[in-house]
């Protein structure tokens, strides 16, 4: 097997609330390897957002270290792109204009981002919407941008924390089967925080099940389905064997 692309060694978190320490990670490890779909789940507040802000460079840990192609995390690696629950565009910039800001922002030749993001959107089902500004795009259709921000400068790793979180049930699968269109052929690795047991089971390669606060790691449960993956794998026999394993492990956890 291949060295990790992302490493997470003992990790641990702990924030400041009214003055009081408050633990969100304890001695979190986990190896995420090239291309894999990693989901991660676990009930509200136990720690999910955090472990991936701080794979993310975007918030320092308390203990431990990550790595990101051998590298320690001190800040926002290049090799990361980033999709929230909310798309977070520019309401004042156009689809495309939105699509390239890593581009601006990195400095990087214009010209080869404009045939990139081009692709992209016609990726993803948004050629013709190039100008359209964000306030006349669906929720769906906003996500799909902002995977193509993520997307434009051709990062290796795609974190996703909750992309879906705020769509209707069937928006919301038919951008996981999207996204894993997309993972097919764009061949990132992808770290994929959701609450919905189903999508990550759906999604991954490994599942990763975290206790309460302070998040740890309960489990990690390879997912042994053939792909490619459509709708119908939901029918497969292990698909619901996969999700009841996935519940036991955090209903059987006490609430923090």
């Amino acid at each position: 097997m291949s060295a990790p692309i992302i490493a997470v060694l003992e990790l641990s978190k702990t924030f400041l609330l009214n003055r009081q320490p408050l633990h969100a990670l304890a001695g979190v490890s986990l190896d995420v390897y090239p291309h894999e779909f990693v989901s991660i789940v676990g009930r509200s507040g136990c720690g999910k957002s955090t472990l991936v802000n701080i794979i993310g460079g975007l918030v320092p840990p308390s203990g431990g270290e990550v790595l990101v192609q051998g590298r320690r995390v001190a800040e926002p690696p290049e090799a990361i792109g980033l999709v929230f629950q909310s798309p977070v565009l520019l309401p004042w910039r156009k689809v495309l204009d939105n699509v390239l800001l890593p581009v601006q922002i990195l400095g990087l030749p214009r010209d080869a981002a404009l045939r990139t993001a081009r692709e992209l959107l016609a990726l993803t089902g948004l050629q013709g919407f190039e100008n359209a500004y964000p306030h006349s795009l669906s929720g769906g259709m906003q996500q799909r941008v902002a995977i193509c921000r993520a997307l434009v400068f051709d990062p290796p790793i795609l974190i996703m924390d909750e992309p879906f979180g705020a769509l209707d049930a069937m928006t919301r699968e038919e951008m996981g089967a999207e996204l894993l269109r997309i993972w097919q052929e764009r061949r990132k690795t992808v770290l994929f925080v959701t609450h919905s047991i189903s999508e990550a089971v759906f999604l991954s390669d490994r599942v990763v099940v975290m206790t309460p606060r302070p998040g740890r790691i309960a489990e990690v449960i390879p997912i042994a389905l053939p792909r490619p993956r459509d709708h119908r794998v939901r029918a497969h026999p292990r698909f619901a064997e996969y999700e009841l394993r996935v519940r036991e492990l955090i209903f059987e956890q006490p609430h923090a």
